[in-house]
């Protein structure tokens, strides 16, 4: 219920900046997620449309559309997840063409899987996801731009999509795994749709 409230006031703030403050801009983002192994892969598209509210902060929608399949335990399913959000992010710009960036981003998806018991779901079938993130944007030309970072999941559902992509391992002295972390990594391309001018 925590997490929930925390979601509802996070986007409430969104709304509240978006109003408050100038549009200087527009740009497009696409992240693409793959993840493959022994038991199964995904891998999925996930367009942002970022409207910036100055130099700082950009907020705005965000779809998704995933296909998992999956082979362990000998049940194999195979699937289309899909769904929408929104995300905020802010960066702080630096010497070089790097510029710092952090934020979050909520997702609701249809996953109807879970990645725990390998069972399909007759009820709660959609996955909230809220990733909190951090990383890099590279300013390769004036027509794109490269995000690189690493994403936190909150919520960590059972049926979270990303599940497959987890890449951080926790393991006891007899290197068994003990303990994943609900974190993935994540490069997206940045298009600019427009700037207002000075």
């Amino acid at each position: 219920m925590k997490k929930l409230k925390f979601i509802f006031l996070f986007v409430l703030s969104i709304n509240f900046a978006f109003s408050q403050t100038k549009i200087t801009g527009a740009e497009l983002n696409l992240d693409g997620f793959f993840s493959a192994s022994t038991f199964g892969s995904s891998f999925g598209i996930g367009p942002k449309i970022g409207i910036q509210l100055n130099e700082l902060y950009s907020v705005g929608p965000s779809f998704r559309v995933q296909r998992a399949s999956s082979n362990n335990l000998g049940n194999t399913f195979t699937q289309t997840i899909y769904g929408g959000g929104v995300f905020a992010h802010a960066r702080m710009k630096t010497a070089s063409k790097a510029t710092i960036f952090g934020g979050a981003e909520f997702e609701y998806l249809l996953s109807p899987y879970n990645f725990l018991t390998f069972q399909t779901l007759t009820t709660n079938r959609w996955a909230p996801t809220f990733f909190l993130c951090g990383g890099f944007n590279l300013k390769l030309s004036k027509y794109f731009s490269l995000n690189a970072g690493i994403y936190y999941d909150l919520i960590n559902a059972q049926n979270s999509p990303f599940r497959m992509g987890y890449a951080f391992k926790i393991k006891n002295e007899q290197g068994q795994v003990v303990r994943i972390l609900p974190m993935i990594y994540r490069i997206s391309i940045c298009i600019p749709l427009y700037k207002v001018k000075e």
